[in-house]
């Protein structure tokens, strides 16, 4: 079966010095295609010799300017070559821009974990167009996604920002995303390298990873995307990996990545990652953000001259970042890669298909004869719709995932528009946060920059109460030095009337003024460098107001310049609480209502003191009352359909006592219209889990997210997810995989076929016949596992693991054909003493599958060690 059981150095043991690859550039790139090995493309020949001509023309001091950002996104212009400013932006949801801000808004994508659960490399491909568009639309050149780390413990706090627990999904869907943006002609950054899975510490945590576990999992999907997709950057993360800190390992980036794997583009720090400059330009960091202050620049061109860097080093990463600058089309005389960019994508209407294709059913009982979901109004004319998240929604995570789209359609706009007048009543339930929110709703307001005389600098209006100034993103008229104090001003007028809470977040002095009453004049503080951002809002009083009588806010900040280390950033924010009713009363009002309807739908979830960047969870449970929420609905009302708002896994105690159970995650700007479309049946809910999700933490085969003494142990080596629950022989909630859609599918027959001599990459292809035995048209995703008879004498194997999987659609009465390749790899191991990879002969099953738990058909597949 396809190659010899040898043991294929992987070119480093990852235990020594590993000289930096020069990036020569010599693969193709750009593509979808894989790497062929054979020669380039002639536009690649020519932008090479453009890069290699316009280095020759750079002297030490720009060069090692062009490694160290400018500012908080950019860098540096370099006029004497053709170069203009290189612009970089976050995603993964969409390209906020250089301004973090509401007045420039953007697409909102569903997140990362709901594009997984789509399991369709396909559609991330076009969301990457889209993206690719915006970026455009931004004057951005390089996008900051993907998030390709895995979920490996559940209370992993950015878990909405990665893909799976799943090295296999996680990178085939990471590599359709990569494609599509740089289809566009965008570029991808790839992160965050590697084993940056967890927010606890994660400035200095050590993550302490065997070479196996590390070379199955971890890097897994990273290798999987550069060998698949070819992107043109990746960024190193924060921690240390086996005491090493990733922005200085090469063995990992010179060695792996760039030596095994061949990657040609271009390293970025995460921001403020980079600690060292000769520790960082020998482990193969590019570049180091953000600018001005960094550990290049001129500290880089000192340590050259004082002999402590060669020469070379820079040399090498110069090149690269000219080769990214020619790739974007940012370096006069080489030809970008892509000249006709994909053409132009509806934002709105992919963010709605996207969202309706992750949704996962993971509950639908029978009432009355019949399946509670889809709804249909002519028998459940009366609906009742619960949930301060219904009204709310959170569409996204918090942190740098996040983007600010400019219209959001919330469950109830979404319900209220598709259902006939008067059907939908709305209750709020159960809020599931009394802390203090960023004002919004209700607030007109402007930013005001003062000098420290009191004179007027400029102003800038502020759509949510929020400054986020970042490097040069300050008013017209207004610069970093003059500035020494901004005040948001405004009116705020209540849409409830009673006693409203007001606080700030940020650091430095703030005075804080609610109609006329002085309710703070002090300062704050944080350990976080990015504790303005991440921190949650702090409180300091209370204003009794009426419904409907606009007061007068004021928040005066004063800028701590002594405290903003290497960035310079104006981060502060107002913030509010509407009046906090009693919560027995608002469940109350909640039961009357389902009482009086046909269904009822509660929405529940988290917010962004649960999930964000930033921090981890202590706990999978909702927060605030909303456990109650349900229990009192579905107590009331024996049609009771839970919606699950949040970004990953949450503990749902009453899941048995539901008529349905549907997870929406954080799905994006189109949120309400999208559900409207499941609810009511125009689509079947297309997603499948690319998570375990447990019945409660301490299920959790793997939860640990802190270091003890600085290190936090991967002791469970290649055991996490659901190969960690089936060998631990513990049954969740819901498997990895799960997931219902409207029509039933009769698995009838499944056939391994094995690939001939010359075929290097794969052991053959397992061809699965389906039926949809249903009354609609549906859509299956057969996945793929591969299970040996027996474990290796020299590696302890999970029972089964995710091999492949490919989607169908059928009408009913249909059948269809899944053909899924069986790569070589799922067969391999990574030998650690021998340093490479080792084909296991024997046999094994081909397990044509539901979800991980649901194998539907097997067929017996022998792998040996036959050329």
């Amino acid at each position: 079966m396809g190659a010899a059981a040898d043991s294929r150095r992987g070119g480093t043991d990852m235990g020594g010095g590993v000289p930096r690859s020069s990036g020569s550039g010599r693969t193709p790139e750009g593509g979808p295609a894989p790497r062929d090995g054979g020669s380039a493309p002639e536009g690649e020949w020519a932008r090479e010799a453009v890069v290699e001509a316009a280095l020759d023309k750079l002297d030490l001091d720009t060069k090692a300017r062009l490694l160290s950002g400018q500012d908080m996104w950019s860098l540096p212009a370099v006029p004497a070559i053709g170069l203009p400013s290189l612009v970089m932006s976050d995603g993964p949801v969409g390209v906020r821009g250089v301004r973090w801000t509401a007045d420039d808004p953007s697409v909102a994508l569903p997140s990362p974990t709901a594009l997984a659960a789509a399991w369709d490399p396909g559609l991330a491909r076009r969301a990457g167009h889209l993206l690719a568009q915006e970026a455009r639309r931004k004057g951005v050149h390089v996008l900051l996604a993907p998030t390709v780390n895995l979920h490996r413990s559940p209370l992993g706090g950015r878990h909405f920002e990665a893909y799976s627990e799943d090295p296999y999904l996680t990178g085939a869907v990471g590599t359709g995303y990569v494609q599509g943006v740089q289809e566009g002609g965008v570029g991808t950054t790839v992160k965050h390298f590697v084993a940056n899975d967890a927010e606890t510490d994660r400035f200095t945590v050590d993550n302490v990873v065997g070479a196996r576990a590390l070379r199955e999992l971890y890097l897994r999907p990273f290798e999987m995307i550069v060998k698949g997709a070819r992107p043109w950057g990746i960024m190193t993360a924060y921690n240390s990996v086996n005491g090493t800190t990733m922005t200085e390992h090469g063995p990992l980036v010179n060695g792996v990545l760039r030596g095994e794997w061949g990657f040609d583009g271009y390293n970025v720090s995460d921001w403020m990652a980079a600690r060292s400059t000769k520790g960082a330009i020998e482990g193969g960091l590019d570049v180091a953000m953000p600018g001005p202050r960094t550990v290049y620049g001129e500290a880089l061109a000192a340590a050259v001259r004082a002999g402590e860097v060669e020469v070379a080093h820079v040399d090498a990463a110069v090149r690269n970042v000219l080769r990214l600058a020619a790739r974007v089309g940012l370096l006069d005389g080489a030809p970008p890669v892509v000249t006709a960019p994909p053409a132009g994508i509806d934002g709105p209407a992919l963010a709605r298909e996207i969202a309706r294709r992750s949704f996962v059913l993971v509950r639908n009982e029978e009432r009355g004869g019949r399946p509670t979901l889809p709804l249909d109004p002519a028998r459940t004319p009366r609906i009742a719709l619960v949930g301060a998240l219904a009204r709310e929604p959170r569409v996204l995570g918090g942190g740098s995932a996040t983007v600010f789209p400019e219209h959001v359609v919330s469950p109830l706009e979404g319900l209220r528009e598709a259902l006939p007048e008067g059907a939908l009543t709305y209750a709020v339930g159960a809020d599931p946060s009394d802390e203090l929110a960023v004002a919004d709703a209700g607030f007109t307001l402007r930013a005001v920059c003062h000098d420290e005389a009191g004179e007027v600098l400029g102003s800038a209006s502020v759509p949510n109460g929020m400054v986020q100034w970042l490097g040069n993103d300050l008013p017209p008229g207004v610069t970093y030095e003059a500035l020494h104090s901004v005040e948001i001003t405004g009116t705020f007028t209540p849409r409830e009337s009673g006693e409203h809470s007001f606080g700030t977040r940020g650091t430095g002095g703030f005075t804080l003024t609610v109609d006329g009453t002085v309710l703070f004049d002090g300062r704050r503080s944080s350990d976080d460098p990015f504790g303005a951002i991440f921190d949650a809002p702090v409180e300091h009083g209370h204003v009794t107001l009426t419904e409907g009588r606009p007061v007068e806010v004021s928040l005066r900040h004063t800028v701590d310049k002594e405290a903003t280390g290497p960035l310079r950033a104006i981060v502060f924010a107002l913030a509010h609480l509407g009046p906090r009713r009693d919560p027995d009363q608002l469940i109350a009002e909640a039961v009357a209502a389902a009482r009086e309807a046909d269904t009822a739908l509660v929405v529940v979830g988290t917010t962004e003191r649960v999930e964000s960047e930033g921090f981890d969870r202590t706990t999978l449970a909702l927060p605030g009352r909303q456990d109650d929420l349900v229990r009192a609905v579905a107590a009331a009302n024996p049609r009771t359909v839970v919606l699950v708002n949040s970004g990953s896994p949450v503990q749902l105690p009453w899941r048995d006592e539901t008529a349905a159970l549907l997870l929406t995650w954080f799905p994006g700007q189109q949120a309400g219209a999208a559900l409207a479309d499941v609810l009511l049946g125009a689509h079947e809910p297309g997603g499948r889990l690319p998570t375990t999700w447990p019945a409660a933490l301490e299920d959790a085969p793997v939860s640990g997210t802190v270091p003890e003494d600085g290190e936090l142990p991967y002791a469970e080596g290649v055991f996490i997810g659901y190969r960690a629950w089936q060998r631990d022989g513990r049954a969740p909630a819901y498997p990895f995989g799960h997931g219902a859609g409207y029509t039933k599918w009769t698995y009838e027959s499944a056939r391994f076929t094995p690939a001939d001599g010359q075929a290097d990459d794969r052991l053959g292809t397992l061809t699965v016949r389906l039926r949809n035995t249903g009354d609609r048209h549906g859509r299956e995703v057969v996945q793929l596992y591969l299970a040996p008879e027996r474990q290796d004498g020299g590696a302890d194997r999970p029972a089964r693991w995710l091999a492949g999987f490919a989607s169908v659609e059928a009408a009913p009465g249909e059948s269809a054909e899944a053909v899924v390749p069986l790569p070589r790899r799922a067969a391999e191991v990574w030998d650690e003493s021998a340093g490479g990879w080792r084909l296991v002969p024997g046999p094994y099953t081909a397990e044509a599958a539901h979800s991980v738990e649901d194998v539907r058909l097997r067929t017996a597949v022998e792998v040996t060690g036959e050329v």
